[in-house]
């Protein structure tokens, strides 16, 4: 698992930042937003792939299986949100 300095903070920066893996690893930096998994041509190599940069990058450990069940960015997002312990709610104070 990566270190502290690692995590990320913020909701909105931990959907920033599995938004950019997510179009770095399928490619898909000018493809509308509701593009599923499959659409952007994902296989389990990609899928792998996104859930090791999470991991290695955000320090958060996701099932590779998310992005075959829930294959948007949105969905996919919400389960990187819950495996981190984060709820769609924004955090008190923020």
């Amino acid at each position: 698992m990566a270190d502290d300095s690692s995590q990320v903070s913020g909701d909105g920066e931990l959907a920033d930042r599995v938004a950019r893996i997510w179009r770095d690893v399928l490619n898909a930096h000018d493809r509308s937003a509701q593009a599923t998994f499959f659409d952007l041509g994902g296989q389990s190599i990609a899928a792998v792939r996104i859930a090791g940069r999470v991991e290695d990058e955000l320090g958060i450990q996701v099932d590779v299986g998310m992005l075959f069940e829930d294959s948007d960015l949105d969905g996919f997002t919400r389960h990187v949100r819950a495996m981190a312990g984060q709820s769609d709610a924004p955090a008190a104070g923020a």
